[in-house]
């Protein structure tokens, strides 16, 4: 039977080891402390728990003999345990990220953030996956897809078989920067589709916000090389609608929040997750910034959360911006990709 370890007691963590273990695969889950340990297997997640899937505050337990390793963990802590898994690692091993965000100081794409980590020789074994993936929904048994992406097809392939479930539908993909900034720029749309919601502005005005957003993440990707075609798979579009339409989203939540009064500080700390587009705007104004692409609504969210601009103000100013062709921008290179 395949072993998977994985890193990270999230929700999302825990719902992957549920669904690979269903399959069945012996899954090792690793959690900080014993304490972790006892909150999941204790946690709301009892008794879906199957008997497949441990958990262990023991990483050399989690990782011995492992076909792969997925790091289910925040952004902002990759960098921290891929160096505590480094030395664990060999030729043969998938190292799978499903983490949505982007490093603050870096600026740096997960895969990127692993790269430097770890082994040269292992760079090839690298994956990332992402797509509208609600965690709950899964653990119910609802149907699901996401996407794997490496720059190597037969690789992606491999995690693809491993990691296809029943009503977890996997696809592949070798656009890796797509796929990440994808499954990243999302949630800043989605803390504007909040707020969007939290002011009562309706769906037509929703829709149309959803809509821009896909376009300016879509800019930004292409400047970084993604292709833009991506953003119009399940990692850009699918993760774009369930992140804005479910109140299940952390970022939808933060955004609806905000609309109420309540400071950043105290709707963050009052969340048990991470709501991961709260430092991915930061890390993409600042990308936007330094390469001088326009980027108008990342602009106004960055305003509400770090420079405490009223989300009324905001949104007002972003509607009363010039409108021109809906594929230009400041820098865009979108004319010349869909003109081809």
């Amino acid at each position: 039977m395949p072993k998977i370890a994985i890193i990270g007691t999230t929700s999302w963590g825990t719902t992957l080891g549920v669904i690979l273990a269903h399959k069945p695969k012996q899954v090792r889950l690793w959690a900080r402390t014993e304490s972790d340990v006892t909150k999941v297997n204790t946690g709301i997640y009892n008794p879906t728990l199957p008997p497949q899937l441990s958990v262990t505050s023991l990483l050399s337990k989690a990782l011995d003999d492992a076909k792969a390793v997925i790091l289910a963990i925040p952004s902002q802590t990759m960098r921290q345990n891929i160096k505590l898994i480094a030395h664990y690692l060999n030729e043969s091993m998938l190292v799978i990220s499903a983490a949505k965000g982007l490093e603050i100081g870096s600026a740096e794409r997960m895969s990127q953030v692993i790269a430097e980590e770890i082994d040269p020789r292992f760079h090839s074994n690298i994956c990332v996956v992402s797509g509208p993936n609600l965690s709950r929904e899964i653990l119910q048994g609802l149907p699901a897809a996401t996407v794997v992406a490496s720059e190597n097809e037969a690789v992606a392939k491999t995690a693809q078989k491993l990691l296809t479930a029943p009503n977890f539908c996997v696809y592949t993909n070798t656009d890796v920067i797509g796929v990440e900034l994808g499954g990243a720029l999302k949630n800043i749309i989605a803390l504007g589709a909040g707020i969007a919601d939290g002011l009562g502005y309706g769906d037509n005005a929703k829709a149309a916000f959803i809509t821009r957003g896909l376009t300016e993440m879509t800019a930004l990707g292409a400047a970084l090389g993604a292709n833009p075609l991506t953003f119009s798979g399940l990692a850009g579009l699918g993760d774009l609608i369930a992140t804005c339409a479910s109140p299940l989203s952390r970022n939808h939540y933060v955004g609806v929040e905000l609309t109420k009064g309540r400071s950043l500080e105290e709707i963050t700390d009052s969340m048990d997750g991470v709501a991961e587009g709260v430092s991915t705007t930061l890390v993409a104004w600042k990308l936007a910034r330094q390469m001088g692409l326009e980027m108008p609504i990342t602009e106004k969210i960055y305003q509400v959360l770090y420079e405490g601009v009223d989300p009324r103000q905001a949104v007002s100013e972003l509607l009363a911006a010039e409108v021109r062709h809906e594929l230009s921008g400041r820098k865009w290179k979108l004319f010349s990709f869909f003109r081809r």
